[in-house]
């Protein structure tokens, strides 16, 4: 697929999916839905891509959610449709945001407003570097449009209930500040910088180990909301399935060789933190 509304970026083993409608504020559209669904599907099936960061084009805006102005081309309308939105046949409305098994680190890099379906999107992420302007806001409320992408399951995961209640319910906006303070800020930085903070972070991850991050990965997606002892199940398959790597036989050399920037002598420890003094 050409595109023509996002743009899908390639930079060694990082890639960066980029909404590029910076004049309707990245919002999603039909288009964009599609685009996305494609851009999603590359990165989770590509074996060189081990991490993705999603943001927008321009200053002002990540993603402003859906284009209202489309109207109701995003939405199922026909009963065959709808049956399938609810069985889960669908990825999603906008783009594949009901997608639960990418096990690979997803970044959002939150260059601007995140409102509606883009709070949505930046929930997506495992985590959210986040500018000082920006700001984010279930401001969906006020046109008596529902979450449909993730924002009711995934915003009470990140934040606890009760935050995510009052975000939900009241469609308030919130500044990058309290987005910090409640836990959907990772980290803040100044504008214009967290395409290339999410950028120092993604390089960091690709240097480690890949199957033991992502077995643990999906242990915590799979495991969240079950009882401790599936949660313990589940857990112990995906520890499973990677120890006997041979990755795992090499990080064992490292340590008992101290060949690791951490375990050197004499050497600052290497290993990015995601607040700085």
């Amino acid at each position: 697929m050409d595109f023509t509304e996002i743009e899908y970026e390639a930079h060694g083993p990082i890639r960066i999916i980029r909404l590029n409608r910076p004049d309707k504020r990245n919002c999603i559209g039909p288009t964009t839905h599609l685009e996305l669904i494609d851009a999603w599907a590359r990165f989770r099936d590509d074996d060189e891509a081990l991490v993705a960061i999603l943001t927008g084009a321009g200053d002002k805006a990540f993603c402003a959610g859906g284009d209202l102005e489309a109207g109701f081309d995003l939405v199922p309308s026909t009963q065959d449709e709808i049956a399938a939105h609810d069985h889960g046949e669908r990825p999603g409305i906008l783009g594949p945001s009901r997608w639960t098994d990418i096990y690979k680190p997803v970044i959002a890099a939150v260059n601007g407003i995140a409102y509606a379906g883009g709070l949505e999107w930046a929930c997506f992420a495992d985590m959210r570097i986040v500018e000082e302007h920006a700001s984010f806001g279930v401001t969906c409320r006020r046109w008596n449009i529902g979450l449909a992408d993730g924002g009711s399951q995934r915003l009470p995961r990140i934040v606890g209930m009760g935050r995510a209640m009052e975000l939900i319910l009241t469609g308030k906006v919130i500044s990058a500040s309290e987005a910090f303070r409640i836990g959907l800020a990772n980290e803040i930085v100044p504008k214009g910088q967290s395409l290339s903070y999410a950028m120092e972070l993604a390089t960091f991850l690709c240097t480690l180990p890949q199957p033991a991050m992502r077995s643990d990965k999906e242990a915590a997606v799979r495991g969240f909301g079950e009882s401790l002892a599936e949660g313990l199940r589940i857990e112990a398959e995906c520890f499973n399935r990677s120890i006997h790597r041979e990755e795992t036989h090499e990080g064992l050399r490292r340590f008992l060789h101290r060949d690791h920037p951490d375990r050197q002598m004499g050497t600052p420890a290497k290993t990015p933190g995601l607040v700085r003094d």
